[in-house]
Parts: structure tokens; C-alpha cells; sequence
């Protein structure tokens, strides 16, 4: 009865611990969160939240928190708390602990005390080294919770004392110039602490021990996958929130509101005036729109895949299903892999002296089609062969097995079951090629702001001729602007600086959503295409 009674104590405790351990990982979730806000400026670190002081807030919390993981190591260690903690916190821990202790050592010594290079590497070599026996020597429990906790109290006392406030700067003493400042360094430091606060927390949560650490590093990853999330939410809504203002600046509805424009080949008038896509009114006065660009980066990206597609996945046909395992498919794997990772620059320098002499000796949509085409061409054969490859052997054997003759069995049956590793590796490279600039700049780039009159129309230039090659298409062999083109020139280039146009900053960013958007496009159409196909797979 006795042990049934102690047995009912503990884990009552234990699930209170498990209960103030999970909010102290929550909190510490919380501030990592603020910390992403205030580098992306949706918060800022003067601002009060609550009617306190951002970092004296930031400060308060990290004492807390820190305290908080003190007392699971302490709770732990004499008893309190029913734990399974290994002899060791690990000498991974003990490395990582000793330097973050070695670069605080090092930083106090030198930027507070303002001792010189020996008297800072002393005293960072002796915090560095009593943090890796302060981890290493005592059990689990100590040795990984004692390090965290006291670097966050620290760090928390540090923000409370204004040692590192919202005017601090540190100047780093370089002949550039560079120092860093309270709103970028307050942020990092602080989405540090939370990290190893929750990692910290999390291990306490799940009673150390094996179970533990599994907690702590599954804490991590996902916190780490919701940053990645959350920077790629936060960057998609800054620009959107930048760019919107000028992208709807003096939108307007009514049939023939808009100007005439030909596409593929016909003359119509759009039911709206759109003057940052169409022509020149209220924000850009007399710079004409941007809707050139569009569709020059359309054309670009197509005429890419359609030259790259069939190049690719025919070569990555020939190395796996044809070519016998060797020393020539040793090279060509070595080769592709080069070129993907070659600079888009080299691609632009090969277009600018190989493709333009010989496309009429002038910038051209079709050696910007070809040079795009060019770098996208590596990253298909990469992954079509990889996608062949994972397709299981025991396919090919029964479809052999049938009487089926090679092709049919790869035209049937490998190349439907690798199409959506085909599709993921397009989409990969479409991403790519859409947003480069050297390439677009060295081999085709045109008028930063044609006017729409101007827009490239590639399906009606074509037209049938008596002489080969018996077709000709003017509009392939005229230089038009491009998205990413058109941007470079308007930050980097100073276009607009000296032009009728009323908000510079509003353009710029409204031509930054619109490639965004574009690019987004791209996406969505391959991830659909992938999507297709392997709901089709999976029903055959």
C-alpha cells in the first residue's frame, strides 16, 4: 500500500513538472517567435508591448526562463522529480556549451573589462573550460540544464542592466566600418537563448535519458522547420505589403478603359486600365508599365523548359536504361553536377559569346530562351536520372517478363513512374532560371520600360517562308526586357532616378511582387502537374 501511495505522489509530481516544463517551452516558443517579428521589422525592439519596454520585457523572460531551467536540473538531481538521466549529458554538449561560454568570456573580457588579446583568450579558455566540465562531469540532468539556464539569466540580466540596449552598438573596429546594433543583435541573441531554453525544457519534459533527448532534438527540428516556415511567410508578406500600394495605384474598370494590345496574334483592348502593368498614368507618369516584362519572363521560362526538358530527360533515358555503368557515366554525372552549380554569370558569358553572334550578332529572346535553357539542363538530367533510378527493378523485370521490348517498357513503365521526380526537379530549376539576371543582362536585354505596343508576341511572329528553314519569327530576334532585368536596373542601375516617376521606392517594389508572383505562378503550375500525375500513378 506504501509503494502504491509513493507511486500515485510521484507521478502526480511528475505531470506537474511535465505541465510547467511544456509552458516554459511554450514561452520560450513565444520569444522566439517575437525575435523573428523584430528582425524582419514587424516589431521593433523601442517599442513597448504591454506598456513594458520590448527588452526589458525580452529580459525579464529570459531571467525567468532560465531560473525555470535551473531549478528542473536541481529538481532533478536531489530528487524531487522522478527522472531517468544518463551518467552524462555527452561530450557533444560539452563541446557546444564550452563554446558558447568561450565566446562570452571572450566578449566580456575584451568589450567590458578591455583586456587585451592575451587576458581575453585567458579568460575565454577558463569560462570555456569550466562550462565543458560544467556539462560533461555531473549527471544528465546538471550537465544540461545548469549551462543553459545560467547563459539565460545571464543574458536576461544583460538586457535588464541596458548593458545591451536599444541604442547599443558595437563597433567592431574594421577599416569598413562595420559594427553591429541592438536591432539586429537583440533578436539573434534572443532566438538563441530560446532555442537552447526549449531544447533545454525539452529534454526536462521528457524525464531525460533517451526519452528525453529524442524530445529535445524533435523540439529542435520543428522549431527549426517553423522558422524556415515563418521567414518564408514573412518574406512573401513584407513584399506583398511593400508592393501592393504601387501595383494598385490608379486601377481602373470600364470596357476600352484599356489600352490595345496584341497577343498571339490579336489586337484587343483590355477592360481595364492598369497603369503600372499597362501605360504611364498617375504613378509612372510617362514610364510605361511593366506588362513587357511579364510577358518577356514568360516567354524566357518557356522557351527554356520546352528546349531543356526533352534534352534532358532523353539524356537522363540514355545514362540509366542504355549506358552500361562506367566510366563514361562517371564523367557525365561529374559534369552535370559542375554545370548546376556553375554561376549564372558563365552561362550569361557563354550566351553573350557563343549564342548572340551566331542569333543575328544581337541580343535576342531566343539566346535568352537558349542560355536559360542551357543552365536549367544540368538540374533535369540530374534528377530524371535519379527518378528513373528509384523506380524498382522488379517493374522493368515483369514488364520484360511480358515480351515487352525495352522502349515500350520505359515509355510504359519507368518514365510513368519517375514523371513526378521529373516534374520536382523542373519546378526546382523554373524557380532558378525565372529569377536570374546576369544571363537576361548579358543576352537579351532590352528597353528597361518598353511601351506595351512593344510586347513580345512569339505565337503570331510566326510565319511560313519558301526557304529553310521554311518558318521565320522576327520576335525571337529582338531584344525585350525581363521582370528580374527591370528590377536590377531600377535599384541597382538608378533607372527611374531621374524620370517622371512619382514614387520611385512604390515602383520598385510593386516590380519586386509582380516577379514574385510570376515565379509563384511557375510553381504552383509544376507542383499541380507533379500532383497530376502521381494521383494518376497511384489509381493505375
Amino acid at each position: 500500500m506504501a509503494g502504491a501511495v509513493e507511486s500515485s505522489l510521484v507521478s502526480e509530481d511528475t505531470s506537474g513538472t511535465e505541465a510547467v516544463a511544456a509552458g516554459v517551452v511554450g514561452i520560450a516558443a513565444i520569444l522566439f517567435g517575437i525575435s523573428l517579428g523584430s528582425m524582419f521589422e514587424l516589431l521593433s525592439i523601442t517599442d513597448p508591448i504591454a506598456g513594458i519596454p520590448m527588452v526589458a520585457l525580452l529580459g525579464t523572460l529570459l531571467t525567468l526562463l532560465g531560473l525555470g531551467v535551473i531549478g528542473f536540473g536541481l529538481g532533478s538531481r536531489f530528487g524531487y522529480v522522478a527522472t531517468d538521466p544518463r551518467p552524462s549529458a555527452g561530450l557533444v554538449a560539452s563541446v557546444a556549451f564550452s563554446g558558447i561560454w568561450f565566446a562570452v568570456g571572450g566578449l566580456v573580457a575584451s568589450q567590458s573589462f578591455g583586456l587585451g588579446t592575451v587576458g581575453w583568450v585567458a579568460v575565454a579558455f577558463v569560462t570555456g573550460g569550466l562550462a565543458f566540465a560544467g556539462t560533461a562531469l555531473p549527471r544528465e540532468d546538471i550537465g544540461s540544464t545548469l549551462p543553459v539556464g545560467v547563459f539565460a539569466v545571464f543574458v536576461g540580466v544583460v538586457f535588464l542592466t541596458g548593458v545591451i540596449g536599444p541604442s547599443w552598438v558595437w563597433d567592431l573596429g574594421w577599416e569598413q566600418q562595420a559594427s553591429f546594433n541592438a536591432e539586429f543583435s537583440i533578436p539573434v541573441i534572443t532566438a538563441f537563448c530560446s532555442l537552447l531554453v526549449s531544447w533545454a525544457s525539452a529534454k526536462a519534459y521528457g524525464g531525460f535519458g533517451a526519452r528525453g533527448r529524442h524530445v529535445g532534438a524533435y523540439l529542435l527540428v520543428y522549431l527549426n522547420a517553423l522558422s524556415i516556415i515563418a521567414v518564408l511567410f514573412l518574406l512573401v508578406a513584407f513584399t506583398v505589403f511593400k508592393g501592393l500600394p504601387g501595383l494598385f495605384n490608379g486601377l481602373t474598370f470600364g470596357l476600352g478603359s484599356g489600352p490595345e494590345t496584341t497577343l498571339f496574334g490579336f489586337t484587343f483592348a483590355w477592360p481595364f486600365a492598369w497603369p503600372f502593368v499597362m501605360n504611364g498614368v498617375a504613378l509612372l507618369n510617362d514610364v510605361n508599365g511593366v506588362l513587357p516584362a511579364i510577358v518577356g519572363t514568360i516567354w524566357l521560362v518557356i522557351g527554356a523548359v520546352v528546349f531543356a526538358v526533352p534534352l534532358g530527360v532523353g539524356a537522363a533515358v540514355f545514362i540509366t536504361e542504355y549506358a552500361d555503368r562506367g566510366r563514361f557515366t562517371q564523367v557525365v554525372e561529374v559534369a552535370t553536377n559542375g554545370l548546376w552549380s556553375t554561376p549564372s554569370i558563365v552561362f550569361g558569358l557563354f550566351g553573350l559569346a557563343f549564342l548572340v553572334p551566331r542569333l543575328g550578332n544581337g541580343k535576342s529572346l531566343l539566346a535568352g530562351m537558349l542560355t536559360l535553357g542551357f543552365m536549367l539542363l544540368p538540374l533535369v538530367v540530374i534528377t530524371s536520372r535519379e527518378a528513373m533510378l528509384a523506380v524498382p527493378d522488379e517493374y522493368r523485370d515483369a514488364s520484360a517478363a511480358l515480351g515487352v521490348t525495352k522502349w515500350q517498357t520505359i515509355r510504359s513503365v519507368v518514365l510513368p513512374a519517375s514523371l513526378p521526380g521529373i516534374v520536382t526537379g523542373i519546378i526546382l530549376g523554373v524557380g532558378r532560371i525565372a529569377g536570374e539576371t546576369a544571363p537576361i543582362l548579358l543576352t537579351m536585354s532590352g528597353s528597361v520600360a518598353p511601351p506595351g505596343s512593344q510586347t513580345v508576341d512569339v505565337i503570331g511572329g510566326f510565319s511560313f517562308t519558301s526557304s529553310p528553314p521554311f518558318v521565320s519569327n522576327p520576335e525571337l530576334l529582338q531584344a525585350t526586357s525581363a521582370l528580374p532585368y527591370q528590377l536590377y536596373s531600377l535599384i541597382t542601375a538608378g533607372v527611374g532616378q531621374s524620370s517622371n516617376i512619382a514614387n520611385i521606392e512604390q515602383f520598385r517594389w510593386a516590380t519586386a511582387l509582380i516577379l514574385l508572383v510570376v515565379v509563384l505562378s511557375f510553381y504552383a503550375v509544376g507542383i499541380a502537374t507533379r500532383y497530376y500525375f502521381r494521383r494518376k500513378l497511384q489509381h493505375e
